[in-house]
């Protein structure tokens, strides 16, 4: 007696989730294997990439899919495999997420065409690129094979295009390999609802506007300004007092021609003394926090007054 299918509807997010975490934990694997290699010549493994890629796809496969467990991906998405074939043989369902996973041809296909299909298409790219089949001087072969790839390229993104535009609206194979072998995600656990936190999307756009408030105001904020509303409040002042006479409070260097603010008589370098007055005429000693009216070299008696004429 054949059973009718309940609709059943998973959500598209997880799925494209699932997906992407699976390529972001084979990126981290390949991260860690590159570095084992480290030592080794420079670009030693550039050129067997694809075999790497292949490589390590084939582990997620071997010890996810191969043994009817899910990828990580799938796994934190709380999807796996269902054989939607069996479901049309009389499966007796309750929730519509029941079924069994898939079938030994199956998983061998899916790595033929899922693994083995990307590594010869990476091949076949990187070997007529080599050998420019698309020149014009090429031989008329080379030039046919060549024109042969584009088109079989084009119409597997046409078909991908036209698949994906039926996964939005069904929700049913978000891959043409998938939908080939008919094999559906769906939940795994149908009790488990998709845990959506935004804690660290909110932590990141209050950082974000927090960074770009501080580079639009710091260009503004005048150093010896907060310098100067700050120094009542420092623990230390008894070192500032001994660091007169060896260090300008403005560079923190041994002054080269030294020069005295007036009235306070505290010692600065003539070049940092001179611009904090020239750029404020209101300029306030960075020890005393006392205004500026003049300055006096080092040993003379000839004072200049900090503000021009």
């Amino acid at each position: 007696m054949q059973h009718e299918t309940l609709p059943i509807s998973i959500s598209r997010v997880n799925q494209f989730d699932a997906a992407r975490l699976d390529i972001e934990v084979s990126a981290m694997l390949k991260e860690q294997l590159v570095k084992v290699f480290s030592l080794t010549k420079p670009g030693m493994l550039f050129q067997y990439e694809p075999e790497l890629d292949a490589f390590l796809e084939f582990l997620i496969w071997r010890f996810s899919i191969w043994v009817d467990k899910p990828t990580p991906g799938n796994a934190l998405m709380n999807l796996r495999y269902r054989d939607e074939r069996a479901m049309e043989t009389g499966v007796k369902v309750r929730t519509g997420l029941e079924g069994p996973g898939l079938t030994v041809a199956q998983k061998m296909w899916y790595c033929i065409a899922m693994i083995g299909g990307q590594y010869i298409w990476a091949r076949l790219q990187s070997f007529s690129a080599f050998r420019r089949w698309g020149d014009s001087e090429q031989r008329p072969l080379a030039r046919r094979a060549w024109g042969l790839l584009q088109h079989v390229e084009g119409l597997y993104k046409a078909a991908s295009f036209g698949n994906l535009l039926l996964f939005l609206y069904t929700g049913g194979y978000k891959h043409l390999i998938e939908r080939a072998l008919r094999a559906r995600l769906v939940y795994e656990n149908p009790n488990m609802n998709r845990v959506v936190s935004f804690e660290y999307m909110n932590r990141q756009l209050v950082w974000n506007e927090f960074s770009e408030m501080l580079l639009l105001l710091l260009p503004l904020l005048n150093l010896s300004t907060v310098k100067s509303f700050l120094y009542p409040f420092s623990k230390d002042k008894s070192s500032s007092s001994s660091e007169d006479d060896s260090t300008c409070p403005i560079c923190r260097a041994s002054p080269a021609l030294p020069y005295l603010a007036l009235p306070c008589q505290h010692r600065y370098c003539y070049y940092c003394l001179r611009t904090r007055c020239g750029a404020a005429p209101s300029f306030q000693c960075t020890r005393c926090s006392e205004p500026v009216m003049a300055m006096q070299r080092h040993g003379s008696v000839v004072e200049h007054k900090t503000h021009s004429q």
